[in-house]
């Protein structure tokens, strides 16, 4: 396995701090605003992990993976995560509203499919937890642009 190039590419988070702490904040916004609407971190993690598949952010993905493990998301939901609809059972109405929202959220699809998907998470959802779990995916996905863009690589580790 070879290790990370060095990227030609600027590092926008480093380029314009002031912008990525910026988003950091928002980020911090929408975590708080998620524990202050019923929202644990493992629903978190899952729409961090479903976007960034959705967007190739293979940064995003190593960091989100490990993040979504240490919040009680297991080995089996993330397997299966690109194909959770076939596999509902496996993941808590909760977490199938989220990620409906994550993907309706980042592939902005047709009104039309856009109005079933938004009426299924709400057979889930508050209007406060629809609304956070929108900001959580806008946020990822602006993470992942900032990675993908930056090209920031992912570190190889060592398995156990």
């Amino acid at each position: 396995m070879q290790s990370p190039v060095a990227s030609d590419r600027i590092w926008i988070d480093k380029q314009t701090p002031e912008a990525f702490h910026a988003l950091n904040g928002v980020a911090l916004a929408v975590r708080n605003a998620a524990a202050a609407h019923d929202l644990d971190r493992a629903v978190m993690e899952l729409v961090n992990v479903r976007v960034s598949q959705l967007t190739g952010c293979p940064f995003c993905l190593d960091l989100h993976t490990r993040a979504a493990h240490e919040a009680g998301i297991t080995q089996q939901q993330l397997d299966v995560l690109d194909a959770w609809r076939r596999s509902p059972y496996l993941f808590t109405a909760q977490q199938q509203g989220a990620l409906i929202l994550a993907e309706t959220t980042t592939s902005l699809p047709d009104e039309e499919s856009m109005q079933r998907e938004y009426a299924a998470a709400r057979q889930h959802l508050s209007d406060d937890q629809i609304s956070v779990l929108i900001w959580a995916a806008t946020t990822i996905g602006a993470f992942n642009r900032v990675s993908i863009l930056s090209r920031h690589p992912v570190r190889v580790r060592k398995e156990n």
